[in-house]
C-alpha cells in the first residue's frame, strides 16, 4: 500500500468529522498546556525543557523552537522508516501556534498559590490534549514516533527508549537554560496515568476494520507508559 492510498483510506469514514475535531481540539490544548507550565515557573514537560533552554539560546520564541525541533525530528523518521500521518504533521506546527498565542495571552503568575495552581492545570490539561489526539486515530507526534521508531529498531523496549531520550533531552534543555523543578518529576509521574484515563474517555470506534491503519497500539505506549 502506498503512503498516498494509506492517507486516503485514514480520511473516510462516518467518524471523521469527530476524529478531526478531536486532533485539532488536542493539539490546540497541548499548546496551551505547555504555555501554563511556562507560566507556572515550576518546571517544564521533558521536551518544554529543551524547547526552553534553545529559545533563551537563539532568541525565538518557544513555539517556534517546537515547531523547528518537531520538524527536524520528523526528518529523522527518514532513516526509521516510520511513515507520518495527518496527526504527526498537523502536531509539529499546531501545538508551537497554541503555546506562542496562549503565552502573549496569560501573564506570568505571581505567588506560590497561582503557580501551582498552573502547574496543576498544565498537567491535567495536557493530559487531557493526549487523550484526545491520540484517540482521534491520525498517527503519533513527531517525537512519539522516533521513540516507537527506535524501539522497533533496537529491540529495546519503549520504557527504555523513551527515558534514554527523555533524559537526554532534559539534560540538553537545562544545560541551555530550560527550567526543571518540581513540575518536571509531577508530570513525569502523572502525565501516563492522566493519559490514560482520557484517551478512554475519548476513544473514537472504529467504522472498520482498515481504520486501524490509521494508529497502532504501539504510539500511544509511547506516551502513556512513564
Amino acid at each position: 500500500m502506498s503512503i498516498a492510498s494509506g492517507l486516503r483510506g485514514r480520511l473516510t469514514g462516518r467518524r471523521l468529522p469527530r476524529r478531526l475535531t478531536q486532533l485539532y481540539t488536542g493539539l490546540a490544548l497541548y499548546g496551551v498546556s505547555s504555555a501554563l507550565l511556562v507560566r507556572g515557573g515550576l518546571g517544564l514537560e521533558p521536551w518544554g525543557v529543551l524547547h526552553q533552554g534553545l529559545a533563551e539560546r537563539t532568541g525565538l520564541t518557544i513555539g517556534v523552537v517546537s515547531i523547528v525541533v518537531g520538524a527536524v525530528v520528523l526528518l529523522l523518521w527518514i532513516p526509521i522508516r516510520q511513515r507520518p500521518g495527518l496527526g504527526t504533521v498537523s502536531n509539529v506546527f499546531a501545538v508551537g501556534l497554541a503555546m506562542d498565542g496562549t503565552l502573549a495571552l496569560v501573564p506570568a503568575a505571581h505567588g506560590l498559590a497561582a503557580r501551582i495552581a498552573l502547574l496543576v492545570l498544565g498537567i491535567v490539561l495536557n493530559g487531557v490534549a493526549t487523550g484526545l489526539y491520540i484517540a482521534a486515530r491520525f498517527g503519533p507526534g513527531p517525537r512519539d514516533g522516533l521513540m516507537t521508531g527506535l524501539h522497533r529498531l533496537t529491540g529495546r523496549s519503549i520504557r527504555l527508549v523513551r527515558t534514554a531520550i527523555e533524559v537526554a533531552v532534559v539534560a540538553t534543555g537545562f544545560l541551555l537554560g530550560g527550567s526543571v523543578g518540581v513540575g518536571t518529576v509531577l508530570y513525569a509521574l502523572t502525565i501516563g496515568p492522566l493519559a490514560q484515563f482520557f484517551l478512554r474517555r475519548f476513544a473514537v470506534p472504529e467504522d472498520d476494520r482498515r481504520s486501524t491503519l490509521v494508529a497502532s497500539a504501539t504510539p500511544g505506549q509511547a506516551i502513556l507508559r512513564p
